[in-house]
């Protein structure tokens, strides 16, 4: 069976989600007129004053979206879609989400996906799934059974309860469209994209409620909150269990919101948070058009790309979370997996699938810094960087951000080195030695010159161009030979794990963290710290601090009956 969906029936929604996301692309925190937030206030016994979660307004995530789908009608129900590039903000695409924008286009795109799986999810293979009543008449409508399957529906995509009068207006597009096409599960199929496309369902719109316990203070509502806890640690809308908790209340109690959380972090779900947060703390977007030269490299393929990056959050997911491992380990641990195409690269015996895979103590392998998603993605097409690489592990595992380069630096010295300049090495010493490069280049290339017993594909050499590589180096102050002992020296480093902490808890509340956070930070440092570095740990400390759902107003609010709302009345 096949059929058109209407969308003149869906055009108000569509008209709604472009000025919502239009707002969403130039607002700030949504806090609805109310004076906007602080500090937080402190809660729990050491937790220290910090800034508050303020609520926020930002577009749903491709992988958001599709693993909502996925819960909501089915695990094989994940179109093929790519959503509006995001910002990165401070290390993080997801802080880029309150700042992203829709064109037409892509507007357009979100209908027909929306088209797409509205159609898929009412084959007669796929209904018992998601429909769980029967029409009296599979060719006319079913307002009771249509009202069943649209609630339902709805309080997932929406992540609260449908409105009494969104549900009727919803119920009556599937009736009227049953009776026109004769088919009540086409009918069906109308009210179900126009719920897929809303803007209810493509933002997260969070709204904050006066805080009882403390005057002054606001905190986000019991739907917001578990909306944040849920693409926090799930990376996907709330479940069921989770929307009864906010109905119930019991989110909001101090036991109950522990008993929640604890919940999510035992679950099998929480493997799909982490690879969605390391995937963005990684910069792993980048590896979606990562490209080598084929005569440089010719075993180094889109495939090789795809599973360097699969091999990373493997082994980061199993050390983590299957084995709850200490974080600082992940580089220097020389367990990981290996597919058929990086075997390959590893200059290893073929495998069979995804492998477990322990590197020889006396492998040159150690760690994250020598897996091949780390080593090819900050490379040139035909070459290693030292600088590149050494910028990156300041940037995305130390949170050192390494200023950009000026306009008029000379590079000619790199692009046609001297004939006696056969390494790396000999090359980049034009960057110490110009006065312009230097101040940037003395935090970079020491530490990147340890990676360069690997070529811009991630392969092992000891030479290049017929001389011995000396990888050799430092790390603020710490002397290595090669990236063994760079591993070992970014084990033991401070900033490796107070970076982890301040990514962490800025993925998780939405914001950029400032100087107002700092207390808090060495708070969930410590904490951190004395869990031995355990990230469900680190989660937990997280979602259950106050600061995660409070903040406290500058200013009375004039009313504060009333609740911060992000979504403008469109619907």
């Amino acid at each position: 069976m096949t059929f058109n969906v209407r969308l003149d029936l869906l055009r108000g929604s569509a008209i709604g989600l472009l000025a919502a996301l239009a707002l969403a692309s130039c607002s700030g925190p949504a806090t609805n007129g109310q004076a906007a937030a602080s500090k937080s206030v402190a809660a729990v016994a050491a937790e220290p004053v910090s800034s508050g979660a303020e609520p926020r307004l930002r577009l749903i995530t491709r992988d958001q979206y599709l693993n909502t789908l996925a819960y909501v009608f089915g695990a094989d129900v994940r179109p093929d879609v790519e959503f509006a590039p995001l910002e990165r903000v401070d290390g993080l695409l997801r802080l880029g989400t309150s700042r992203a924008g829709v064109n037409d286009t892509q507007l357009e795109l979100y209908q027909k996906t929306a088209q797409n799986v509205a159609a898929s999810v009412i084959e007669p293979q796929r209904r018992n799934f998601v429909i769980s009543c029967k029409p009296k008449n599979e060719k006319a409508a079913d307002r009771a059974c249509a009202e069943q399957v649209l609630s339902r529906i709805g309080r997932l995509m929406f992540r609260q309860p449908l409105p009494k009068d969104k549900l009727a207006t919803l119920v009556e597009h599937a009736s009227a469209s049953a009776d026109k096409l004769e088919d009540f599960y086409a009918g069906l199929a109308v009210a179900i994209e126009e719920i897929l496309v809303s803007p209810k369902a493509m933002l997260i719109a969070e709204t904050a409620e006066p805080d009882p316990k403390k005057p002054g203070s606001m905190r986000l509502d019991a739907y917001s909150l578990a909306s944040r806890l849920s693409y926090y640690l799930w990376d996907a809308a709330p479940d069921e269990a989770l929307l009864k908790a906010a109905e119930t209340g019991e989110i909001m109690t101090d036991r109950g919101r522990a008993k929640i959380v604890d919940m999510m972090i035992a679950s099998p779900r929480l493997k799909d948070g982490m690879r969605a947060f390391f995937d963005d703390m990684f910069d792993f977007e980048k590896m979606n058009t990562l490209s080598k030269d084929a005569l440089v490299y010719p075993a180094f393929t889109g495939l090789t790309a795809e599973d360097a990056r699969e091999q990373t959050l493997r082994t980061v997911v199993d050390h983590l979370i299957t084995k709850k491992g200490d974080y600082r380990d992940l580089y220097t641990s020389r367990t990981t997996f290996l597919s058929p195409p990086l075997a390959a690269l590893y200059q290893l015996p073929t495998v069979k699938g995804w492998t477990e895979y322990q590197f020889p103590e006396n492998s040159p392998r150690s760690g994250l810094l020598t897996h091949i998603s780390f080593l090819s993605a900050h490379s040139h097409p035909g070459r290693s960087s030292p600088t590149l690489r050494g910028k990156a592990l300041r940037e995305l595992l130390l949170c050192q951000p390494v200023p950009r380069p000026p306009a008029n630096v000379d590079f000619s010295a790199l692009e046609n080195p001297k004939a006696e300049q056969k390494t790396q090495r000999d090359r980049v010493t034009f960057h110490l030695e110009n006065p312009v490069c230097a101040g940037c280049h003395r935090i970079t290339d020491p530490i990147g010159l340890a990676m360069e017993n690997f070529d811009g594909s991630g392969r092992y050499r000891t030479t290049e161009r017929g001389a011995t590589i000396d990888a050799s180096g430092n790390l603020d102050g710490k002397q290595f030979t090669n990236v063994v002992g760079l591993a070992a020296a970014l084990h033991d480093h401070p900033g490796l794990t107070s970076c982890l902490v301040k990514r962490a808890y800025a993925y998780g509340t939405g914001s950029q963290t400032t100087n107002d956070d700092a207390e808090m930070l060495k708070f969930l440092n410590a904490r951190f710290g004395a869990a031995g570095y355990r990230v469900p740990d680190l989660l937990r400390t997280i979602a259950l601090s106050s600061s995660f759902a409070e903040f406290k107003l500058e200013a009375p609010a004039k009313d504060e009956a009333k609740t911060a709302s992000a979504v403008p009345a469109t619907e």
